[in-house]
């Protein structure tokens, strides 16, 4: 296996409309010519028996010919200051740094200044240690005193040219007993100053010995302090980092301003050594949370060079196409989404595609990719490539860092295995087992079977546009699973119902974690999983407002904006990547939602299906007033034998026994199909599984009572409503 896939890239952005251009950025594992084409993704299902891989070939519109190269991708986020304090390089010196280690590890870089001369003060479980490099010579420190993880300590070295004395100390802050370890170097030499400065990694080695954990107030000291740096040491540079903590900038309050920036994104707004438990908002006490928490596994930007432009062209429709990618027998598809033009004409149906929770859970690093998953993708000709092989690219929202921090932000300037046609997420006894983008082509190829017009836009172009994108369109759908929102598209979805337009909501756990999104850096998202939710990790305490907007982050339920107040449903109970049906309820029989049930015989639905076996499966939302549900909300099925693996979700639990709404918690695992009208003449109606969309296909095509079902509300939502044809 080589360590990064045969041919692989990114795009600048998931989207575009005509006339403007995507940039691509491509990687070979060994250079030589390579080939773009497009293609329009019209299904993305290996499986046999589902709709298959399907690709309209567009080499007409788009084909080129390049030279790739391998490029390097570098992961691990760091301080760089361009140009460190300059001083009398015979002066005595002292460097400074508060250290917090999450995890017992090898001893890493903290604090390193550049140039003819190097310095490196480095921190592990066996406690500091550092590196003094000069034209003459080389000595190395340790204090062998070990550090204990999760604990802050003051980390210095102080340094005599004159006299050749070297000290380097370590105390923890909460015990205050030191341990130092001195020598003599003849003809000891120091930097003298104008040089990089680096935090938490140095140029001079390679890797670059990224660490992983918080600091806290680096400085460069005029004077040599064996002892540690008094309060009044004269200060050639000190790095505030509770200055522009929802930014990138590193600003020295030092005289010689030797102001500095972050590289790959590291967490900041988390809580310093000094924080009180006052203030859990950094912006109220920002001084709280003047730390930066550092990993060797961040990115931000893969920053690879282009390899070539493809401008849409003005007469190409809007959906979902990729350019596919060839070099030496191997592939690689980038996905994008092309825009109708911003004048129009648009279709009646709009589908959002789910990008922000696409890139949450980019390269998700889930460990199954075993002996059979890897021969389901062999036999199937599923995508290769798993995170678990590749994990150079970062891996997602849903993974750790190595000292068991959760990974709070996501770039999609990287290549995203996970988001790829064919990419099995599961190996689904019972079906596909995709998740996220190729399990939205379930819907995207649906639409194409049964002549529905439909464009497309994503969550990103949401929350840069606002409501003004969806008021063309008399229906929005939703994929399975648009869980993860910023303030921005919630108040669009919101603003588009009020205004009379109507949502279809096709899956489950939807609208459920805010993140936020700075749109100075708009390839990012943030997430800070605070308390309540399944979670795959806990944001720490004090740690639960986002860097990138201030806001609280978590749940939007605990934000005061569950999902059942948007959708009339909202998140449950889960289980494994299995399905069960509904059962038609007594008003589903009602004259009134004839028109929903058109052409549905019997009370069962959906006892089939390319996810999980079943369309009510795997995440399942459920009605609840307490929660918003609107007061006309009509439940019009229901699931029912929920497999065993099937859990009530924690945010609806108060104990064991007792629940928020006072259900018995085993009555709480359950999916529900709703429908209610709004006041301005629109409609919701929500199937409540993240499992549904995958039986729209039935017995060899997209057919079955769940496609009519769906058929019928989308055709009566965008003004299409006439006799289906069978």
């Amino acid at each position: 296996m080589t360590r990064d896939p045969a041919i692989t890239g990114y795009l600048d952005r998931f989207s575009h409309r005509p006339g403007e251009a995507f940039t691509a950025h491509v990687s070979l594992h060994e250079p030589g010519p390579a080939r773009a084409r497009l293609v329009r993704v019209l299904g993305a299902d290996p499986n046999p028996a589902g709709p298959g891989m399907r690709f309209e070939d567009l080499a007409a519109v788009f084909d080129t010919r390049f030279h790739g190269q391998r490029q390097a991708t570098r992961l691990g986020s760091f301080g760089l200051v361009e140009a460190g304090p300059r001083r009398d390089r015979r002066a005595g010196c002292t460097w400074s740094v508060l250290v917090w280690a999450g995890a017992a590890a090898a001893a890493r870089t903290v604090l390193a200044e550049e140039g003819a001369a190097h310095v490196a003060l480095r921190a592990g479980a066996d406690g500091a240690a550092a590196v003094l490099a000069w034209p003459g010579g080389t000595l190395t420190l340790a204090t062998g005193a070990r550090m204990a993880p999760r604990r802050w300590y003051r980390l210095w070295l102080a340094a005599d040219p004159a006299s050749g004395q070297v000290t380097l100390g370590q105390c923890a802050l909460e015990d205050g007993v030191p341990a130092v370890a001195q020598a003599a170097a003849a003809g000891l030499e120091l930097p003298a100053g104008g040089q990089p400065v680096l935090f938490a990694a140095e140029q001079f080695t390679a890797p670059l010995l990224h660490f992983t954990g918080k600091l806290e107030a680096p400085s460069i000291l005029a004077g040599c302090y064996p002892d540690g740096p008094p309060a009044d040491a004269p200060v050639l540079a000190r790095w505030d980092f509770a200055v522009d903590i929802a930014g990138q900038a590193l600003a020295d309050t030092g005289p010689q301003l030797c102001h500095g920036r972050t590289v790959n994104m590291p967490t900041r707004a988390v809580v310093g050594a000094g924080w009180s438990g006052r203030e859990h908002c950094w912006r109220h006490a920002p001084q709280d949370y003047a730390a930066i928490h550092f990993h060797d596994d961040d990115i931000d930007d893969c920053r690879w060079q282009p390899a070539f432009t493809f401008t849409v062209p003005d007469g190409l429709r809007s959906g979902a196409y990729a350019l596919h990618l060839t070099c030496a027998g191997r592939e690689d598809w980038l996905p994008l989404y092309v825009l109708p033009k911003r004048a129009g004409p648009s279709a009646p149906v709009v589908f959002l595609a789910a990008t922000f929770t696409y890139q949450a859970y980019a390269n998700h690093a889930r460990g199954n990719a075993d002996a059979e998953y890897l021969a389901r993708v062999a036999a199937w000709g599923a995508y290769p490539n798993n995170p678990d092989q590749f994990p150079l690219y970062g891996t997602s929202t849903y993974n750790r860092h190595a000292d068991g921090s959760g990974i709070g932000f996501s770039s999609r300037r990287r290549p995203i295995l996970t988001m790829r046609p064919g990419f099995l997420t599961f190996n689904d006894p019972l079906g596909s087992g995709l998740r996220h983008y190729p399990a939205d082509t379930h819907l995207l190829g649906w639409l194409e079977a049964r002549g529905i017009a439909f464009d497309i836009v994503t969550d990103e172009d949401l929350d840069d546009e606002g409501v003004a994108l969806l008021a063309p369109y008399r229906c929005v759908l939703t994929g399975s699973h648009p869980e993860y929102h910023t303030p921005g598209t919630l108040d669009a979805l919101a603003a588009y119902t009020r205004q009379g337009g109507s949502l279809c909501y096709l899956g489950g756990n939807g609208f459920y974690w805010r993140i936020a999104r700075d749109k100075t850096q708009p390839h990012m998202i943030e997430l800070r999983r605070a308390e309540g939710g399944i979670r795959a990790w806990a944001a720490e305490p004090g740690e639960y407002y986002h860097q990138l907007d201030g806001g609280m982050g978590g749940l939007w339920r605990r934000n005061r904006r569950p999902p059942q107040a948007l959708a009339g449903v909202g998140f449950s109970g889960q289980g494994k990547f299995e399905g069960t049906h509904y059962r038609r309820l007594p008003a589903s029989y009602s004259p009134e939602y004839a028109w929903i049930f058109r052409g549905i015989e019997g009370e069962i639905l959906g006892n089939y299906g390319l996810s999980g076996g079943g369309a009510a499966g795997f995440e399942l939302d459920r009605a609840d007033p307490l929660l918003g549900t609107p007061d006309n909300t009509v439940i019009l099925a229901r699931s029912e034998d929920p497999p065993a693996s099937f859990v009530t979700v924690p945010e609806e639990l108060l104990s064991h026994l007792a629940t928020v709404n006072g259900e018995p918690p085993a009555e709480l695992m359950r999916g529900e199909i709703v429908h209610f009208a709004t006041p301005s003449g629109g409609a919701v109606f929500a199937v409540g599984s993240i499992t549904f969309c995958g039986s729209l296909w039935h017995d060899g095509a997209f057919q079955g009572p769940v496609s009519r079902l769906l058929e019928n509300v989308v055709r009566r939502f965008a003004g299409l409503d006439q006799e289906p044809v069978a």
